[in-house]
């Protein structure tokens, strides 16, 4: 099982071969007049495995501790398509492991469960998407009565490429809005050729988690390139996205998922067979995804880090620079976060 993203994700300390995350929601806090009113803090193993138990007694002290601070817990798992190369079918069936994650947010008062089909090697296997899809929508319809009695929402998330919007709505549409929703990531919309903007109208009366970042999008003369970049530096207009979340997604918070150097291209002018995956994509959607890329500029990849050890520490300041430099345009441009 993994946490779902926290507000805001910060430093990370090594303390006894597990490793801290120290969360604490400061948008908008003014250091002289203001107090800090968030704090978390997530202990994980090495492998990023969350939970040291799935025991009840456990859980339970986990919900008293974070109902002690003041904290909501949003807890998630991977993928839920038993056909999908994502899925491990080492922790048991995807609807053992969808009913044990709905009773484990349930303890830990999550509003959520979230998850994700695949991705998008899936839509290159036999039936493509629709298949997995179709397995998807089987797999919640197995668990409907549980997340009904628990009052979870499974948060199916539009993930590294399986999914464009219009196919996650009709996946949620399938098995059921009443107990099924979306994980929204609009970072992940760029790379199935779509407008994060234009994902967002589809898929905003389904909304039920986020995780959102930036993303630099340009043309090439073989197609676009792609990267993930702190909020602010990208071509994303997240104010309109912001205006649209405000006004049709109540009573969900905007999680933070920053990443630095990553860039991805699609060489969709030069590789005859790239649309071969997306038979049905739509012409208004590549239309608006290409408005993006041609307000877009091309840009220099990030330096290389070092090698041996010194890189992980280089890592680990590019990424908490892209985080803070997130945070502060989120508080500064777009008027995030929770003030005293």
């Amino acid at each position: 099982m993994r946490c779902g993203r926290c507000v805001l994700s910060g430093d990370v300390a090594d303390s006894a071969g597990h490793l801290v995350w120290i969360d604490c929601e400061m948008t908008g806090l003014d250091l002289v007049r203001d107090k800090l009113i968030e704090v978390a803090v997530l202990v994980t193993d090495s492998e990023l495995n969350v939970l040291e138990s799935r025991a009840e007694a456990y859980l339970k002290g986990l919900r008293a501790q974070a109902d002690k601070n003041g904290l909501t817990v949003y807890l998630g798992m991977t993928s839920i398509c038993p056909t999908s190369a994502a899925f491990d079918a080492k922790a048991g069936t995807a609807v053992e492991q969808l009913t044990d994650g709905i009773r484990m947010a349930k303890i830990v008062g999550s509003p959520v469960i979230r998850c994700y089909l695949g991705r998008q090697e899936d839509r290159s296997t036999h039936g493509g998407i629709e298949t997995h899809i179709k397995n998807t929508v089987e797999v919640c319809k197995a668990v409907r009565a549980d997340a009904l009695a628990a009052g979870i929402k499974i948060a199916i998330e539009n993930h590294a490429g399986d999914m464009q919007a219009w196919e996650l709505a009709g996946l949620v549409e399938a098995a059921g809005p009443d107990y099924v929703g979306v994980n929204i990531d609009p970072g992940n919309a760029t790379w199935t050729l779509e407008d994060p903007v234009a994902s967002l109208e589809t898929l905003a009366p389904y909304v039920a988690c986020t995780s959102i970042r930036d993303s630099a999008v340009w043309e090439t003369p073989t197609g676009v390139v792609v990267e993930w970049v702190a909020m602010g530096d990208g071509d994303v207009d997240y104010t309109r996205w912001c205006d649209i979340y405000a006004e049709k997604v109540k009573n969900v918070p905007v999680f933070l998922e920053t990443f630095a150097g990553l860039r991805r291209p699609f060489n969709y002018l030069s590789d005859p067979d790239f649309f071969k995956v997306w038979p049905k994509m739509r012409a208004q959607d590549l239309a608006r995804f290409l408005a993006v890329a041609k307000r877009g500029k091309p840009r220099e990849a990030l330096p290389a880090l070092p090698q041996g050890a010194e890189r992980a520490a280089a890592e680990a300041a590019r990424q908490k620079d892209t985080f803070e430099r997130s945070v502060a345009y989120c508080r500064r441009a777009l008027g995030l976060g929770i003030r005293a």
